[in-house]
């Protein structure tokens, strides 16, 4: 950031199987070479992959060699287990967790808290610095649209909503949250838009867009129904023509992902990208060449 160069970072998510995890590390080791700043690995919903991530994360760390970021929900997590993960990242040399609040576990529509553990994010991000001081760096997750639980369809209702989650975001900040990372999006104007009323807020750590390129229709529309995203008219009705065809469907999120990102760095308003790649590598680091950012290893 003080040499004003972009930077950006990739997020992976715990494989089901042991071949996936070695697929992954395998893939993992190639993006590893185009110079990411981190890379982070995702805490399952309802703490359903806990042991899986905190071996990911070893291995991210000292085999992988990038500097690895784990994500820390307070889902079905006790006290006592929370303190076992740090403790372990500890160990292993991880320096770095973003702490969420997490999703509900999987059949069960309500979040709540498990019995003696924490009730939001803004709980861990206390403890965390209550406890190991200045050792770890801690992002949390900021939502430029309000986090989906929120959302509304009355606008009066929802411009409240909005306001007490960046309200939210602050108390996270002040608390010792050293950066924020963002819910995919895919309207550049609601993201500058939410950067802007963070800074009136008073929120001066670094905000970084977290991206998602479009892979697959189906998987699209999935994931922007879960977090009720905003979608452009002209994203609608480009993908709408195209959805049977699953390779264009591939190139136009890379090009629309492309775009987005370079509005976002000419903007100046992120130092950087968060890629979610979900697992895989080509739309990432094709949407990072396109943008004339991507390192190559000798």
């Amino acid at each position: 950031m003080e040499a004003k160069e972009t930077f950006y970072s990739y997020e992976f998510f715990p494989p089901k199987t042991e071949e996936g995890v070695e697929n992954l590390f395998e893939r993992m080791g190639r993006m590893k070479e185009t110079g990411p700043t981190f890379c982070d690995i995702t805490w399952g919903a309802g703490g359903s992959t806990a042991s899986v991530t905190l071996d990911i994360a070893r291995r991210m760390q000292k085999e992988v060699g990038v500097e690895t970021m784990m994500h820390l929900t307070c889902t079905n997590m006790e006290r006592s287990m929370v303190v076992e993960a740090l403790d372990a990242c500890k160990e292993s040399g991880i320096r770095n967790i973003l702490a969420l609040r997490g999703d509900p576990p999987k059949g069960q529509e309500r979040w709540t808290p498990a019995e003696g553990g924490f009730a939001c994010a803004l709980d861990l991000v206390r403890f965390i610095r209550q406890e190991h001081g200045d050792w770890f760096g801690i992002g949390v997750a900021g939502y430029p649209e309000a986090h989906p639980d929120v959302i509304v369809d009355d606008p009066d209702q929802m411009k409240l909503n909005y306001d007490k989650d960046i309200a939210y975001l602050k108390e996270k900040c002040d608390a010792g949250a050293d950066f924020v990372v963002t819910q995919l999006f895919y309207d550049v104007d609601v993201f500058l838009s939410f950067v802007t009323d963070c800074r009136a807020a008073g929120i001066t750590v670094p905000i970084v867009p977290g991206v998602m390129p479009i892979l697959t229709y189906g998987g699209f529309k999935r994931m922007t129904g879960f977090c009720k995203t905003k979608i452009p008219a002209e994203v609608a009705d480009a993908l709408e023509k195209i959805k049977e065809d699953d390779e264009a469907v591939k190139q136009y999120g890379v090009e629309l992902c492309t775009s987005m990102c370079k509005r976002i760095l000419d903007a100046g308003t992120s130092p950087g990208l968060h890629l979610y790649t979900l697992n895989l590598e080509r739309a990432a680091t094709a949407t990072l060449d396109n943008l004339g950012v991507l390192k190559r290893s000798a």
